[in-house]
């Protein structure tokens, strides 16, 4: 992975999600082994709007804080060799605080740095803002695996 923007191509070359669980839409800057900015639009076309909540949509947090894991993923991932054998597994989520609704619109920007690395195992820090006002954040450990 190179240290500079990817698209959604390139995103689904590093993630194994995929609809309607891919919810990276653009990396807009990698700094290996530090940090990652990446981009989420949010559009009512999401399949959770449909319950979550009728006539008031609102993306639930669990995705918000998803989301920001995935981008954490491909940022841990940037460093594995032979990342293509390789899998991203969260072990833990610490100090996650929601501070304001994220709806159709919306484009969620993800800053997530690292923290610790240690052999397989990182902790990151992670924020998401939408217009510049924090939506989300969360410190979150995560172990690369072998597929």
């Amino acid at each position: 992975m190179a240290d500079t923007a990817m698209d959604i191509a390139e995103v689904m070359a590093h993630l194994p999600h995929r609809y309607p669980f891919l919810l990276v839409d653009r990396i807009r800057e990698v700094e290996p082994g530090k940090r990652i900015v990446a981009l989420k639009n949010v559009t009512i076309n999401e399949p959770f709007f449909v319950g979550h909540f009728p006539g008031r949509p609102v993306m639930p947090g669990v995705l918000i804080i998803e989301a920001m894991a995935q981008v954490g993923g491909l940022l841990v991932l940037e460093q594995m060799e032979n990342l293509d054998d390789k899998v991203v597994y969260f072990m833990s989520l610490d100090n996650v605080k929601w501070r304001r609704p994220v709806t159709p619109g919306d484009q969620i920007r993800f800053e997530v740095e690292v923290l610790q690395i240690r052999g397989t195992t990182c902790r990151m820090k992670g924020i998401g803002t939408v217009d510049g006002h924090v939506v989300a954040e969360a410190e979150m450990m995560a172990r690369v695996v072998d597929k």
